[in-house]
């Protein structure tokens, strides 16, 4: 059972403030913090509105061509929520994020070729069941041994599970081996099939509402307020009895879960499916969304996914020979000069670690 959320605010409080000189000096720096706090509360939901109004508008105002294209990249923004909820807020590396995006593609394509389910009611729970049972699986086994896994161990043993799926993939005839399974048909919702354009893009748009609204109540609950005070000091969670392995293991699989719901959508949406969908390529890219929008944020892995993309479809259009390595120094740049991602010019630090409950102010200022 989770335990009362005064104490893992006390532990997340106790944490912040342990430099601090004497008790004028810790109340005045948790007045200071408790500020910053609800100044990033109140410029959070604006930026989050700002998003979602330029993301309905988005269709309205595109050539065909590009509304094709925002499609993916909503796609693209689901998968970096995924990853952003395992190492934003429970500070999981997972270096095979793209295992469970590429697996359930694979399982979809594979309903859709051998038994034609296409049905949008069977596919979708489908690809967000196998997203989920592969994350249970490699998370039981990375996670929930005998002794803590590293961060290390974890990071490594993520990347060589998306590494051995890319060599099955693609030494596998029956998954298509080097061409992957291609000519997927549509997903179909009775008679109606969504194929590219506003209705797939305006699909996948609610689907990624949906998703967020419920990741934002996961993390503003007593168990993501658990999970902020295990990224802030594990040691100091496992002190109030918190099975902090128990808790990184369902929050690797609850993202593994929406990683499989995105790969399942992008499947569908390009009509094919690869091996680099499960591989290393895919699983290091989703990384660089949630860095260079920001971690622990939610709203910053979408943001790092629409611009990266953006920025990344134009170079390719205006400098086709260079652009990898202008996006790289773009990206690099960022990392050194801006390490929290560009979301921290409008949110503090703090904002990571949120606001659960009652104020920290009015604890300092109880008699």
């Amino acid at each position: 059972m989770l335990k009362p959320m005064s104490v893992v605010r006390e532990a997340i409080v106790a944490d912040a403030d342990d430099e601090a000189d004497g008790a004028m000096a810790e109340g005045a720096a948790a007045e200071q913090a408790n500020g910053r706090v609800e100044a990033g509360r109140k410029i959070l939901p604006i930026v989050e509105g700002l998003v979602l109004v330029a993301a309905l508008i988005a269709p309205l105002v595109l050539q065909d061509y590009l509304t094709v294209f925002a499609t993916r990249v909503v796609i693209l923004a689901l998968f970096a929520l995924s990853f952003d909820l395992v190492w934003g807020y429970a500070g999981i590396m997972s270096f095979g994020q793209a295992l469970f995006f590429g697996s359930a593609g694979y399982g979809v394509a594979l309903l859709a070729r051998d038994l034609g389910i296409t049905n949008i009611f069977l596919v979708l729970p489908a690809g967000t069941l196998i997203g989920l049972t592969f994350a249970l699986l490699l998370g039981g086994f990375l996670l929930l041994g005998r002794h803590p896994s590293s961060v290390i161990f974890v990071s490594l043993g993520t990347l060589t599970g998306s590494y051995a799926a890319d060599r099955l993939a693609r030494g596998w005839y029956y998954l298509g081996g080097q061409n992957g399974i291609p000519s997927i048909a549509p997903m179909s919702l009775g008679s109606y099939d969504f194929t590219e354009g506003p209705a797939f893009y305006y699909l996948v748009l609610g689907i990624l509402v949906v998703v967020y609204l419920l990741c934002r109540f996961l993390v503003r609950s007593q168990f993501g307020l658990a999970l902020a005070g295990l990224r802030e000091n594990e040691q100091r969670i496992a002190f109030f009895g918190y099975k902090a392995q128990h808790l990184k293991a369902i929050i690797f699989t609850i993202g593994g879960a929406i990683a499989g719901l995105a790969g399942s959508l992008y499947a569908f949406h390009e009509g094919f499916v690869w091996p680099n969908m499960v591989g290393v390529v895919v699983s290091t890219q989703v990384v660089l969304y949630v860095l260079f929008g920001g971690s622990g944020t939610l709203i910053g892995a979408v943001i790092g996914t629409v611009i990266v993309e953006g920025v990344s479809f134009w170079l390719s259009d205006n400098y086709r020979d260079i652009w990898p390595i202008i996006l790289g120094l773009l990206l690099l740049l960022v990392i050194l000069f801006r390490p929290l991602g560009l979301i921290s010019f409008v949110l503090g630090e703090r904002e990571r670690v949120g606001s659960f409950g009652s104020r920290i102010k009015e604890k300092h200022n109880a008699p």
